[in-house]
């Protein structure tokens, strides 16, 4: 069964109010733990974590997950809007409820681009 979620409803956060270590070291703000709660995503904030010992050199990442109408998925890392891609991971299947998702890893927090 797929959890419904779209932007408007994580619109509601900006700034947060708490943090929260993943058991991988990562922060993250109320409303990642929102998104993972209602998308059931906890896999994201994993997988996510899992990359940050290799890149504690790049202070601000833009992350984005492309979902395909097969349901693969593309989770990618850049610097910078204009940059190229650093980290790329391809996704035999998700159920995450959103085509299009991107948020911010920033000194080692993740959070929703509103909360930034």
């Amino acid at each position: 069964m797929e959890s419904k979620l779209d932007e408007s409803e994580l619109r509601q956060f900006i700034g947060t109010e708490n943090y929260y270590r993943d058991f991988l070291g990562i922060l993250i703000t109320d409303g990642i733990k929102y998104l993972a709660e209602r998308a059931k995503c906890y896999w994201l904030i994993t997988d996510v974590a899992s990359y940050q010992p290799d890149h504690k050199d790049k202070p601000f990442q833009l992350w984005s997950l492309k979902v395909n109408p097969d349901k693969t998925a593309s989770l990618m890392m850049k610097e910078d809007s204009d940059m190229p891609i650093v980290i790329k991971q391809e996704y035999g299947y998700t159920d995450f409820p959103m085509e299009d998702f991107s948020f911010y890893v920033c000194n080692n927090v993740m959070m929703l681009k509103s909360e930034y």
